[in-house]
Parts: C-alpha cells; structure tokens; sequence
C-alpha cells in the first residue's frame, strides 16, 4: 500500500470560487485480472517513488474535475459525497494505471477570497437564528403547553366546581321537594280537620237552625200568619163596607151630574133648593159660632108658624147672603118645578 498526499491550489469550483484542497489517498498496486496486466504493463520496472507521484499527478487531475463539477457549498457541507465523486472520477484512471484506490480522505477545504467563511458565518448565523427560532418555539411551545395544561387544569377545577354545585342544587332541590311534601301533606291535614270541623259546626248550626225555624213558626210564624189571615178577613169586611157605600155615593154622584147637566143654568138654583132642609139644618146647628153683622128682632114666639119661618128665612139670608123666598120664586117662575121627561117628580137628596 502506498499513502500519497493531494492537495490542489486555487482549483476552481462551480460558480468560479477558487479552492484549495487537502487529502490523503492509500493506494495499491493490482493484484487481479484483468488490472493486473495493465501493472505489469505500466508500472515494471518504475520505483515506488515514480508509482507514488504517477498516482498523485492522476488524483490530483481527478481532484480538480470533481471541484469543477460542484459548488462550494456542496464540497464544503458534504466531505463524504465529494470524496465518493472523487473515487469515481479517479476509479477508471487508476484502473488503467494497474492501480487500485482503497480510501480517500477529505482533510482540509479552503480558499483565498474568504467565501467559505462567509459560508460559515451565514450558516453560523442561520445556526443561531434557526437555534433562536429552535429555541422561541420551544419556549413558546412550551408556554402553549403551560396554558394547555392549566386550561385542562381550570376546566377540570370548574368541570368539578360544576358537578359540585349541581349535586348541591339537586340536594338542595331534593331537601325541598321533601320538605314541600312535608308542608303539603301538614297542610292537607290541618285543612282536612278544619274541614271535619266545619262541616261538623254547620250540622250542628243547620240543626240549631231548624230548632230556631220551628222555634219561629211556633212562636211566630203561625201566629203571624193567623193574625195576617184575621188581618186580611177583616180588612175585607173593612173594604166592603168601604166599598158598598162608596159604589153607591159614586151612582148618587153620576146621577147628580147627569140632574144637573140636564137641568142647564138653572142646576145651581135646583141642588140648593133640594138641600135647603139640610143646610137649614145645618145652619141652625152653627148658629152660635156665626159672627152677626145685623140682627133683626122679630118676636117668633108671639107669632104663627109662617111668623117664625119668616123669621127664619131673614136671619138665614143675613147669615148666609141667601134669599130663599126669592130663589123659590126665581124657580117658580122659570118651571124647574115641571116635570121634563125621564125625570122623576121631586128631586132626590144626595
């Protein structure tokens, strides 16, 4: 085996980045068909020296066409992928030289222009902004997972206030529903014996009623009923003997009016002539109470009786302002005395 150092200056990479390279290559000499021809065709009779720097010269070839073929950044991030393509690119090369290439090692990358440091700050501050980001995620996630689980917390602390409150209310609901029946049922039973003892008390005051209803219409009812009876038959006989007298002082009266409407101007002078006894009467009787403006003396004890109707006739007419004897002349000479037809021949006292 032989180790050959590579390294190549200022190489090119993709994108026009020079680089410089530094590896180590461990290499052997074919020992199977068919690269072992092309050994013994190359390398008989050249020292190991000569073998190593024929080696190094073709690796480095090799070095620079990988670095061509890849951007800085993909030599820089993945060391492996850019030994792998190297091994590759190199294979055939050494294959031809009766050489075969066991490991290769990437050892340092670097350039004069400073670009890989660039790289490194940029992916050094990606670093820190991707670990500060990392970092204010975790943070945050595990604020939000804080909150979650003092969420579930409270929700659990109100989820079981909430149980406890509704097993008080149902209790205190239950308390009530019992101690309603309770009342209910204290409240049916006093209602029921004040009911007992009220229908009681009104038997006992609809029997001191019917007591009191006989006790009335013994005591007054029937009495009164007898007196209302004896009341109304003598109020009857009351009315009847009202009423006969009445009917026939009405039929009096009815014939009067029909006299008199018959007997035209003349009815006064007529109803005062047929009254005339009973004024007379009348006014005899009154005699002492009538205040005398006149008095005429006329002896009617000494005299006959015409003497003593004269007497009267003139103490009635100053008394009253009635002349007898000239109204009966009056009628006289006027024929009330006649008889009319469907008239009777002396008129009657009403």
């Amino acid at each position: 085996n032989m180790i050959i150092e590579l390294k190549v200056n200022n190489s090119y990479s993709k994108g026009g980045i020079p680089l410089t390279v530094e590896s180590v290559a461990n290499i052997k000499i074919a020992g199977e068909e068919p690269t072992i021809h092309n050994a013994i065709e190359r390398l008989l009779g050249k020292t190991r020296q000569e073998i190593e720097k024929l080696a190094q010269e073709t690796l480095e070839g090799n070095l620079r066409g990988v670095l061509a073929s890849l951007t800085p950044e993909q030599v820089n991030e993945d060391k492996i992928a850019f030994a792998k393509s190297l091994l590759e690119e190199a294979e055939d090369d050494l294959e031809k030289l009766g050489l075969v290439l066991d490991t290769l090692q990437i050892q340092n990358i670097a350039d004069d222009v400073g670009y890989l440091d660039s790289i490194g700050r940029k992916q050094q501050a990606e670093l820190l902004r991707d670990s500060r980001i990392a970092e204010a995620q975790t943070q945050a996630e595990s604020i939000i997972r804080e909150a979650e689980n003092q969420k579930d917390t409270s929700f659990k602390q109100i989820e079981t206030k909430i149980a406890v409150a509704r097993a008080e209310a149902e209790r205190r609901i239950q308390d009530a529903v019992t101690k309603r029946q309770a009342v209910v049922a204290e409240a049916e039973a006093d209602i029921g014996s004040e009911v007992a003892r009220t229908q009681a008390e009104v038997a006992v005051q609809n029997e001191r009623i019917k007591q009191v209803e006989q006790q009335l219409q013994a005591d007054v009812v029937a009495p009164a009923e007898a007196e209302c009876k004896r009341a109304i038959a003598s109020a009857k006989g009351d009315a009847a003997a009202i009423v006969e007298p009445g009917k026939a002082q009405a039929e009096g009266i009815k014939k009067l009016a029909e006299s008199w409407k018959a007997a035209g101007a003349n009815a006064r002078e007529v109803f005062l002539y047929q009254k005339l006894e009973e004024l007379l009467k009348i006014m005899v009787s009154t005699v002492p109470e009538v205040d005398v403006d006149n008095v005429t003396v006329i002896n009617a004890q000494a005299g006959s009786n015409a003497t003593k109707m004269a007497a009267f006739i003139e103490e009635f007419k100053q008394t009253t302002g009635i002349d007898v004897a000239a109204t009966v002349n009056n009628l006289s000479d006027r024929g009330v005395g006649s008889r009319r037809d469907g008239e009777s021949e002396t008129p009657r006292n009403y």
